[in-house]
């Protein structure tokens, strides 16, 4: 059974021979102590190594996908993401109008060359794809997170006009990615962090105004194309899970061990068997600081709870340096027992 078979089946809930396994997609400053440590020379080296089931493939982080004349980039470029905390360049903005009169991205800029390479020579492997879609934290970045929260109260319209305008840009991307990459991706994988370590950013209410309607229309529109739906959402989000799953959400990410009320046994009761669950193995003091026995212990015992649905992979996509490879090499171990 190829990769893309079993974890295709994982997230589908089909009796599959054994757990999945997603190395993630590590920090750039982590990859040279892996190579380091596992003698391997590139990304794919490693995966295959280490057992890897799994391969993102995101045209959205690749520099060749957006070709704006200007040299702009899309939503998440750098220019936008230095107003995380600060006043964004939306933050004045008073009526809908305002909103328009912004140089918002164009799709007709966009370029898909090398993301279809990349799935064309992907192997087989399950291959998540499509527009990463952050919009939320897009939408944050260009008012700023208080003006955003703020104006959610005060401006609705405003904050309503400046997530249409991100929202419906990603639709189109997807459309005419999707229509190119046809059979050659197997899931939607696409990601909105709505929570901190304790709950969840915005309340249930303002989640179901402002974030939950765009996020069925993506999530409809990669099942309309055929694909499955894997959503990532970093910190405490288990008071709107109900909300994803009902909206069609397939399998969830990265399951922060150590968030409130993110705790496997707590998952395993309130959502087992209704949606799959990729992650979870705690990148906050287990990989950290614990023993390799101790992973392995940790990855048998997430199997017993959370399989047969669960596909085993950090609870953080983006390991840092201070994971020992050591530990690295105990979850995937354990993971392929």
């Amino acid at each position: 059974m190829t990769g893309r078979e079993l974890v295709h089946g994982i997230i589908a809930g089909r009796p599959m021979p054994r757990t999945g396994f997603w190395l993630g997609n590590p920090h750039p400053d982590t990859w040279p102590l892996l190579h380091a440590h596992f003698g391997t020379k590139g990304e794919e080296d490693l995966r295959l190594k280490l057992g890897d089931d799994f391969r993102w493939i995101t045209p959205q982080f690749r520099a060749s996908t957006y070709r704006d004349p200007r040299g702009r980039g899309l939503f998440d470029a750098a220019e936008f993401k230095r107003f995380h905390g600060q006043a964004g360049p939306l933050a004045g903005a008073e009526s809908p109008a305002d909103v328009e009169a912004f140089d918002w991205p164009d799709p007709d800029f966009l370029n898909f060359d090398e993301s279809l390479a990349e799935l064309r020579a992907a192997g087989p492997f399950y291959r998540a794809s499509g527009f990463w879609a952050p919009f939320f934290h897009n939408v944050m970045d260009l008012f700023g997170m208080e003006a955003y929260f703020i104006k959610m109260a005060t401006h609705p319209e405003v904050v309503h006009a400046v997530t249409a305008r991100v929202c419906e840009f990603y639709l189109e991307a997807n459309r005419r990615f999707f229509a190119q990459a046809g059979s050659l991706m197997d899931g939607y994988f696409f990601g909105n962090d709505f929570g901190t370590q304790i709950d969840c950013l915005i309340s249930p209410r303002h989640f179901d105004e402002f974030v939950l309607p765009w996020f069925r229309r993506l999530t409809d529109q990669a099942h309309a194309a055929g694909y499955q739906v894997i959503l990532h959402s970093c910190g405490s989000i288990h008071r709107v899970i109900p909300r994803l799953i009902e909206a069609g959400v397939e399998c969830l990410h990265p399951l922060q061990a150590r968030a409130g009320r993110m705790e496997a046994e707590r998952l395993a009761v309130d959502f087992g068997g209704r949606i799959a669950f990729l992650g979870g193995v705690d990148t906050q003091d287990l990989l950290v600081n614990g023993t390799p026995s101790a992973v392995k212990a940790e990855v048998r015992r997430l199997r017993g709870l959370l399989g047969p649905r669960w596909i085993c992979s950090p609870s953080h996509e983006a390991l840092l340096p201070n994971v020992p490879p050591r530990n690295v090499a105990a979850m995937a171990e354990a993971a392929l027992e």
